[in-house]
């Protein structure tokens, strides 16, 4: 019987995968010195050289599947948290994708020499040499799906941030809090305003919750429902929540809509939700005349 011989691809990509496993140390050694290693683990050597170790092993189980093309390949597993955390290191240090895929590029070369140094026939060394550009290819492939992910959670924890800041939660008398809200209403923006004035709530022991929309430009349908849902959620909290600052055009425009704050107290301006709020507490402020003597 005879048996079929295998493909070429499949041969280059068998005898790549035996290379990586004889060379494995000093294709670990020389990755340890490329920058796409060695800016990321600056602790000590012996550490990039580790994680090379790692990556070489994934390649050297990639091509042995023969799955020499696909980022999807279960040999990549083990080291995509790897390469999740130097593409985010770097991400974090200001380089972009496009530099680290250079970086990557870098790899190849590195072992490629190792490789032409191996005594193989010129037909097998040549196979060889493309499964290694196919393969480290879709390893800079790989890195570079995980630089974009880390670069867009950077983004979005730096956008969070900004909207805390955006939004601030301030302690206008014992028991009161206030956020003054400016600028668009948006969902996420609505959700890191309801965080955080639950959460000072919570600590601050506030029992009114002040809500001012003075320099918020506009009210639609969708504003408002962020409105009473953050109403809704300080009730549970076991606060009462005050919105202020509504002007005449933001009134006309909810009565248009045929939004009902019925069940919300609402004031005019902070300084009469402030003055509202204390009354509910039993405190009653009095307003001295310009130069009056006291009493």
């Amino acid at each position: 019987m005879q048996v079929p011989e295998q493909p070429a691809e499949g041969v280059a990509a068998r005898e790549l995968g035996n290379f990586l496993e004889r060379r494995r140390e000093q294709i670990a050694q020389r990755w340890a010195d490329v920058p796409l290693f060695r800016t990321v683990f600056t602790v000590s050597r012996d550490e990039a050289v580790e994680a090379c170790r790692v990556v070489v092993d994934a390649l050297r189980e990639v091509a042995s599947s023969g799955r020499l093309e696909n980022v999807a390949a279960s040999g990549f597993d083990s080291a995509r948290e790897q390469l999740g955390r130097m593409a985010a290191s770097r991400a974090r240090t200001g380089v972009s994708p496009a530099r680290i895929a250079n970086e990557a590029a870098g790899l190849r070369a590195a072992a490629a020499e190792l490789l032409r140094g191996e005594d193989l026939p010129d037909h097998e060394a040549r196979e060889a040499l493309l499964a290694l550009t196919v393969l480290t290819g879709t390893l800079g492939l790989l890195i570079m799906e995980t630089a974009v992910l880390a670069g867009e959670e950077l983004i979005s924890r730096q956008r969070h941030q900004l909207l805390e800041v955006a939004t601030p939660v301030i302690s206008l008398w014992e028991g009161v809090v206030a956020v003054p809200l400016i600028g668009t209403l948006d969902s996420a923006r609505s959700q890191v305003v309801m965080e955080s004035l639950l959460q000072a709530v919570v600590e601050r022991g506030a029992r009114h919750a002040i809500l001012d929309i003075t320099g918020v430009p506009a009210v639609d349908s969708l504003v408002a429902q962020h409105l009473m849902q953050t109403v809704a959620a300080v009730r549970l909290m076991g606060a009462e929540c005050i919105i202020s600052g509504i002007r005449p055009a933001i009134a006309q425009t909810i009565v248009h809509l045929g939004i009902d704050l019925s069940p919300v107290h609402t004031r005019g301006s902070l300084a009469d939700a402030l003055e509202y709020a204390l009354a509910r507490q039993g405190i009653e402020l009095s307003l001295r005349a310009a130069g009056a003597t006291p009493r």
